[in-house]
Formats: structure tokens, C-alpha cells, sequence
């Protein structure tokens, strides 16, 4: 066992890099290896205090707060493979923001068996960076626009504006099936649960979160696999999964989704070049978290998208319709 603070008590200035953050966060970052039952039992019980007085789990810590921690037995972990530094395409860049277009395959960070992701990889490449960290997430398979905070407060900022509402982001979807309505809302609130193995899945459920998507057409093929659509969903909520259950719920899969897709003819589009699941996050309109400047940012489809895109007006049989 190494120890932190393991027989005294430890005080912590809350530097320009954790302002803002919630006080547990912050205490399970300096505490790596400490149960997390233990931290917030610590909390619960006063041990820890800021600036001499007793605090609630959720207080957001200031610049030049003192954290009081008391002593803290920390089990040494196994090392871990390094993250290999990683360079990934930038689509906007400042001294507050990070932003990236991620492709599929790769998780945004380390855990659930993954040894690493990309924030891991980034602070890899940006060794001079004193602060990444990830403003949301991304499913593994889902390609496109990541946001990163460069700056403790640009983050917080950023993830109010999530939060709240106030971010645009509009992804590209291919379902299996005619989608008919140039413009539909689904609202229709979505339910966390575990597999047999562990795993996490979601289905719409009443005993949900609330959860909203508009959903646009975009284009549809009639091919000899059926029909196919293109449509370009808007999140006004972002939970977990929100587009693929959404969808799929509605009776049109995404096109390689393993957890919710169809999974026969999923294997049937492998062999046509569609190795990886149709959902690319494509465009974000939102403020700037320091100058409240509006930005508009677009990443375009990925090449293997595009090309599977490309196969299909080759074989189109010519549903002309309503489609734009």
C-alpha cells in the first residue's frame, strides 16, 4: 500500500485547474485508488472540510479554496499500459477549446476493459497542456465532432450549455426502412439498465429521463436489401444511446448497430463494405465558453460513409417519392 496523507491530515489548494469542479470529482482525482464508498463516506462524515467549514458532495470548489483531507490509505494498482500519443484531425482550436473530429473504433477514455481513449491519447500529444478534459461523449462507434476543454472554466461552461440546452447537435444516421416524414419529434423517455454480463443498455421506458430528438429526412434508396433512409437527427436531451434507441424504438435500426440493430442484416452489409455502425456527429453550433462567440462547426462524413453512400445511389432501384 502507498498512502496519501496516510498518517496526517493534507491540505490541498484548489489551483485555476479545478475551480469549478465538484468537490467529490476533485477528491477522487487526487485520491486515485481509494473505493469510491470511501470518499463520499469521508464527505458525508465532515472529514473532509474546505476552508475550515463542513461541505455537501456536490460543492464546486473555488480558486484558492483549502481542502482539508484527512488521513487516506490509497491501494497501489497495477500499471497500466501508456496511451500512445495520438493526433487527431482539428476542427477548431484555441487557448479554452479543443475541438476534434473522432473517428469510429476508438472510445473517448480508458475503462470498461479499454486501457485508454482518446482524451488519454491527446494529453499524450499535447505534453505541454496543463488541462484536457472531455466536455461530453461519444459512443466507441460513433464518428465526428468531440469537444474538449482546455481550460477548467471553459469547461464548466461548456458542459452548462449542454446541460441546459443551448449546444446544436445534429448527426447523421442510416436506418434500415422508408422514413416518410420530412420532420417528426420523438419524445419519449429513455431507461438505463444492465445485461446479464454486465453491460449497459437503454430502452424507452416510463420510468425514464425525458428525451427529445427531431428527426429529418435526408434522403432514402430502395435497393434489393430493401429500403434504406438518410436522416439527420437534431438532440435537444443527451442521453445515453438516445439516437439508436429512439430509432429503433420507432421500428428503423441503425445500419451496423450491434446493440440494438438488426443483426442479420447487419452481417449482410459487412460483406457490401459497411463495417462499422452509420451515426457520425456532424455539426455543433454553440457559444464560445469565453468570448460567447457563436461558432458553427461541421465534420463530414467519414470516407467508409461516403463511400457506402456512394454504392447505394449506384443501386438505387429509383424511389423517388418524397425524398430530398
Amino acid at each position: 500500500m502507498s498512502s496519501l496523507g496516510k498518517d496526517a491530515v493534507t491540505w490541498l489548494e484548489v489551483g485555476e485547474d479545478s475551480a469549478g469542479q465538484r468537490v467529490d470529482n476533485f477528491l477522487l482525482k487526487m485520491c486515485k485508488g481509494v473505493p469510491h464508498s470511501h470518499i463520499y463516506r469521508i464527505l458525508r462524515s465532515g472529514e473532509v472540510r474546505v476552508n475550515k467549514g463542513r461541505i455537501q458532495a456536490d460543492y464546486r470548489l473555488q480558486l484558492g479554496d483549502q481542502v482539508r483531507v484527512p488521513p487516506i490509505r490509497v491501494a497501489q494498482r497495477e500499471d497500466k499500459p501508456v496511451a500512445p500519443a495520438r493526433e487527431f484531425p482539428v476542427v477548431f482550436e484555441d487557448d479554452a477549446v479543443l475541438v476534434i473530429d473522432k473517428p469510429a473504433g476508438v472510445a473517448v477514455h480508458g475503462g470498461s476493459g479499454v486501457s485508454f481513449g482518446v482524451i488519454e491519447q491527446l494529453r499524450r500529444a499535447y505534453p505541454q497542456a496543463k488541462f484536457l478534459e472531455l466536455a461530453h461523449r461519444l459512443d466507441r462507434e460513433t464518428s465526428g465532432l468531440l469537444i474538449i476543454g482546455k481550460k477548467r472554466s471553459a469547461l464548466v461552461r461548456l458542459q452548462d450549455e449542454f446541460r441546459e440546452g443551448g449546444m446544436g447537435k445534429r448527426y447523421f444516421a442510416l436506418v434500415k426502412g422508408r422514413w416518410l416524414n420530412q420532420s417528426q419529434h420523438i419524445r419519449q423517455p429513455l431507461y438505463k439498465y444492465l445485461i446479464e454480463n454486465g453491460e449497459r443498455r437503454v430502452r424507452v421506458d416510463s420510468e425514464g429521463k425525458s428525451a427529445h430528438s427531431i428527426v429529418r429526412l435526408v434522403k432514402r434508396w430502395r435497393t434489393g436489401q430493401g429500403y434504406f433512409s438518410l436522416v439527420e437527427v437534431e438532440l435537444k436531451t443527451g442521453r445515453t444511446h438516445q439516437i439508436r434507441v429512439h430509432l429503433t424504438h420507432a421500428g428503423f435500426p441503425l445500419l451496423g448497430d450491434d446493440k440494438y440493430g438488426d443483426f442479420a442484416l447487419n452481417k449482410e452489409l459487412q460483406r457490401l463494405g459497411l463495417k462499422r455502425m452509420f451515426l457520425h456527429a456532424a455539426k455543433l453550433d454553440l457559444k464560445h465558453p469565453v468570448s460567447g462567440e457563436s461558432l458553427a462547426l461541421e465534420a463530414p462524413l467519414p470516407q467508409e460513409l461516403a463511400e457506402f453512400i456512394r454504392r447505394l445511389d449506384l443501386h438505387d432501384k429509383k424511389d423517388y417519392g418524397e425524398a430530398v
